[in-house]
């Protein structure tokens, strides 16, 4: 998957719950389990290895080994362990953090203040392997699943979360359960490949998105051939010069808010080591959407750029997406000099449209 010869790996989240399921196939086996299959969000699965496993009548704890593939981040090699008990009311499942994962502080991050930092999909997929393994166990019992990651307050230290204000820990994290390699020459030519299989198929016309939520979004709206679909990641300046190189008349550009602020400030590599969010910029842009020095205040201070549109959200400040994705598009249209027309849709978490420039 994403290029020849390169080699994908498998996040926390999917980590967490290929843990979560050992655990409850051991309690309902009374065995060691060795390794499990993990089903994916987007369908399909992933067998992965059960590094240690304990168990007993109503308890379990197993690990897994993080492997991040040929593009391993900070959290390569951690260990992720997790804890399953049988108790509570029968059916219920209870996903809490322990030693090694964060616990969030600041707003912006689609999580509650408070909570452990634990994202909406890895947790359903928990919660998935927990009722699939755990069925007849949670016919007369609930179940308090406890995730922790050995040294993962020291490992946080090396990631954004200190800034994003997810304390004590890592992030579980993952939408796809499958890391790709974004920051790889690899993934670089896997990008020029798509572009040069739609351009060879006499096409003048791509999507280009951000990542695999991006892209099921896009195509919903685009109504593009299958081969006109590309995820360049984090290479977005370079993709649209590639697209311009190969013949591709017409770039549709589909992404969340915190990759679009990135590329309305002109970064041309987006990934979160490489560039921060620009928030001097989207309170500007607040500015001259009306916004209140109040607003612009708070915007200017925002966590993240989610963050700084769910303020601009809840203070009414009408085009300010539009702004976003206005800057977007002419930052990126300028890495095709002249040969390329581009178009910005900017995507709301749920999978709507916040914005798109030019009008359609």
């Amino acid at each position: 998957m994403g290029g020849k010869g390169m080699r994908t790996g498998f996040t926390t989240g999917a980590a967490a719950a290929a843990a979560a399921r050992a655990c409850m196939s051991s309690i309902a086996s009374q065995s060691r389990t060795g390794a499990v299959d993990v089903p994916l969000p987007r369908g399909g699965s992933l067998r992965i290895r059960v590094a240690s496993c304990e168990f007993s009548h109503n308890r379990a704890r197993c690990s897994v080994i993080k492997d991040g593939g040929d593009d391993p981040d900070v959290t390569h090699g951690a260990e992720i362990s997790v804890e399953c008990e049988l108790a509570g009311a029968a059916g219920a499942v209870e996903v809490l953090g322990g030693e090694g994962v964060g616990t969030v502080t600041k707003p912006g991050l689609g999580l509650e203040i408070g909570a452990p930092a634990i994202n909406p999909v890895p947790r359903r997929m928990i919660e998935g392997g927990v009722r699939e393994a755990g069925a007849r166990a949670l016919a007369r019992s609930g179940v308090r699943v406890t995730v922790s990651v050995a040294n993962g307050a020291e490992i946080a230290t090396k990631t954004d979360n200190p800034r994003l204000g997810i304390v004590g820990g890592i992030s579980i994290l993952g939408t796809s359960g499958i890391v790709v390699p974004f920051s790889t020459a690899a993934f670089a030519a896997s990008v020029r490949q798509g572009i040069g299989v739609a351009a060879a198929m006499g096409e003048v016309e791509v999507a280009l998105t951000t990542g695999g939520r991006s892209e099921e979004a896009a195509r919903g709206l685009a109504g593009l051939r299958d081969h006109c679909y590309v995820q360049m990641g984090d290479f977005a300046g370079y993709s649209v010069r590639e697209c311009a190189r190969a013949g591709i008349r017409r770039v549709r550009i589909f992404g969340f808010v915190g990759k679009m602020a990135k590329l309305a400030a002109g970064a041309k590599q987006t990934h979160v080591k490489g560039s921060k969010v620009d928030t001097a910029l989207l309170a500007r842009i607040a500015r001259e959407c009306g916004a209140g020095d109040g607003a612009a205040g708070e915007i200017a201070a925002a966590n993240t750029a989610r963050h700084a549109g769910e303020i601009a959200q809840a203070h009414g400040i009408a085009g300010f997406f539009e702004g976003i994705a206005r800057r977007a598009q002419a930052e990126m249209e300028g890495h095709g000099g002249g040969n390329v027309r581009v178009s910005v849709t900017l995507l709301g978490f749920d999978g709507g449209v916040l914005a798109e420039w030019p009008r359609e």
